[in-house]
C-alpha cells in the first residue's frame, strides 16, 4: 500500500483528535508570553504543534517519535550499506509507521519516476554568474519548478479543502524526486566546469547525489549521503526554515513556493550557514598552530578567542543540553572511514577540551557540539571543500521535513497564519500597569 492510501487510512483519527482538542479546550491556556521573549525572538514561545518530529532537550531530535539511533537502527537499508535510504524516511515522515523494504524501495522508485528536471530550471541556472551562491541557485531552482504545481492549477480550477493535502502530497513527491539531481547539476556548473553526469537508476536517492557529483565509485561517500540526509530531514515545526515554510504555504501558498522561502530562511549564517563557519573555524585553528596542537596549547587558543570576544562556533544549542545525538552519530562514521584526518582529530580534541571552557566561563547553557561542529569535516574529507555548498547538503535534506509539515497542515485545514503585534508604547503602558492607550502612536503624552 502506497504513502498516500496509507495516509488516507490514519486521517480520520488525527482530525478527531485535533478536532476535540479544538473544540473542547480551546480556551485552555497553554503559556504566557514575556517582554523578554517578545524582544528575544519568541524563543522557546509554544506556538505550533508538529508530529513530524520533536527536539527532547536530553535526547535529542526525534523523528515521529524515534531518536536519531532508532532511526539509523531501524530505517530500511540499500543491502551492503549500514545507512539507511531516505525513500524510507519520508515514509516514516509522511506515514507515521516505521517502513518496511517494500515501501521504502515504492518511495525510491516514484522518485526515480519524477526525477526529470525541466530545461527551465537549467535556463535559471545558467543566466546566473558562477559566483553566485550555491543556495541563491537552489532556491532560483525550486521556484523554477513552480509552473509544475500540481495542486496550484487544480487549486485555480476549484478544489475541496479536504482535498488539498493530496495534491499537496504530489508536489511534494515530485520536488523531492528532483532535489539530488539539481542539487548536483548546481555543484557541477559552480565548481566542475558545467559537467553533467545522469544518474544511476540503479543507485537510491542519497548515492545518486553522490554519483552525479562524480563519486559514483565512492561507496564511503555514498554512505556519508545516506547519513547525512537523514540527520538533517527536520528539526521540529519553528526552526526559521521550517517556520516560514509554514508561513507561506498557510496562505495555501504551494509547495515550491513554500519551499524555496524555508531555503531562504535557511541560507542565513544564523541558520543553514553555521556548518562551514565551523569548518572555516577548524581550518584557522589548524593554520594558527601550522600543526596540530596537543591539549594545552588548544585550550590557551579557546581561552583566548572567547577573551576577546569572539565565539567558538559548533557549540551550544537552543534546546539541547547534551551533546546532539546527529554530532555522535557522524563522529562514529568518521571514527570508522577516516580517523587519521587532520580535522577530525580537532573535532575529537573540541568535544574534549571547549565543553569544560564553557562551562568554567558560563559562556553557554549548553555547552556540547551540535550537528554543525563535525558536518563540512567529513564533506572537506571527501572531497567537497567548497563552503558555500554544505547549506545545499543541508537544504536538500531538509525539504524532505518541510514538505511533510506542509501535507499534514493541510490534513487538519490549519488556517492562514496571522498573529498580532504591539506598539512599543502599548507594552510600556501593559508593563506599568496604564489603560492601553491604543493609538499606536509610539510616544507618550
Amino acid at each position: 500500500m502506497g504513502m498516500k492510501e496509507r495516509i488516507k487510512e490514519k486521517i480520520p483519527a488525527w482530525r478527531d483528535r485535533v478536532n476535540r482538542l479544538k473544540r473542547d479546550f480551546g480556551p485552555f491556556k497553554v503559556g504566557e508570553v514575556t517582554v523578554e521573549q517578545i524582544f528575544g525572538g519568541i524563543r522557546g514561545v509554544q506556538i505550533s504543534v508538529s508530529d513530524i518530529s520533536y527536539v527532547d532537550p536530553m535526547e535529542g531530535v526525534r523523528l515521529r517519535g524515534y531518536t536519531i539511533p532508532e532511526t539509523l537502527a531501524l530505517l530500511p537499508k540499500v543491502p551492503g550499506s549500514a545507512y539507511p535510504m531516505m525513500g524510507g524516511l519520508y515514509y516514516l515522515l509522511m506515514v507515521d509507521d516505521m517502513p518496511t523494504m517494500e515501501d521504502a524501495l515504492e518511495v525510491e522508485q516514484e522518485w526515480k519516476a519524477n526525477s526529470e528536471i525541466p530545461s527551465c530550471v537549467f535556463d535559471v541556472i545558467h543566466a546566473m554568474p558562477r559566483s553566485t551562491h550555491a543556495m541563491t541557485l537552489f532556491s532560483q531552482s525550486i521556484l523554477a519548478l513552480q509552473s509544475q504545481s500540481v495542486f496550484a492549477t487544480e487549486y485555480s480550477h476549484g478544489l475541496a479543502k479536504k482535498d488539498y493535502w493530496e495534491y499537496y502530497l504530489e508536489d511534494g513527491v515530485k520536488m523531492t524526486a528532483k532535489l539530488p539531481g539539481i542539487g548536483a547539476y548546481i555543484y557541477n556548473y559552480k565548481y566542475q566546469d558545467g559537467v553533467y553526469i545522469p544518474p544511476d537508476p540503479d543507485l537510491d536517492w542519497s548515492a545518486n547525489f553522490a554519483h552525479m557529483i562524480g563519486k559514483g565509485d565512492h561507496r564511503e561517500y555514498q554512505d556519508l549521503c545516506r547519513l547525512f540526509f537523514v540527520l538533517h530531514s527536520d528539526h521540529e515545526g519553528a526552526n526559521v526554515s521550517a517556520h516560514t515554510s509554514h508561513l507561506v504555504a498557510s496562505a495555501l501558498s504551494d509547495i515550491y513556493l513554500a519551499s524555496a522561502a524555508g531555503l531562504n530562511g535557511l541560507a542565513g549564517p544564523l541558520h543553514g550557514l553555521a556548518n562551514q563557519e565551523c569548518l572555516r573555524w577548524l581550518l584557522n585553528t589548524y593554520e594558527h598552530f601550522g600543526k596540530l596542537p596537543n591539549r594545552d596549547e588548544f585550550a590557551q587558543y579557546v581561552r583566548d578567542i572567547l577573551t576577546n570576544g569572539q565565539v567558538v562556533p559548533g557549540y551550544g544549542h537552543a534546546v539541547l543540553r547534551v551533546t546532539d545525538p546527529r554530532f555522535t552519530a557522524q563522529l562514529e562514521f568518521a571514527e570508522k572511514y577516516m580517523p587519521d584526518d587532520e580535522l577530525l582529530y580537532l573535532v575529537k580534541l573540541g568535544l574534549d577540551v571547549i565543553p569544560e571552557i564553557l562551562l568554567e566561563t558560563g559562556k553557554a547553557k549548553n555547552p556540547y557540539p551540535n550537528v554543525d561542529a563535525i558536518n563540512g569535516t567529513l564533506q572537506h574529507h571527501y572531497g567537497v571543500t567548497q563552503f558555500d555548498f554544505y547549506t545545499v547538503l543541508f537544504g536538500i535534506s531538509r525539504l524532505v521535513g518541510i514538505t511533510t509539515h506542509a501535507v499534514w497542515s493541510r490534513i487538519f485545514g490549519k488556517p492562514i497564519e496571522r498573529p498580532k503585534s504591539l506598539t512599543t508604547q502599548m507594552l510600556e503602558d501593559m508593563v506599568e500597569g496604564l489603560p492601553p492607550m491604543g493609538n499606536g502612536s509610539g510616544a507618550k503624552e
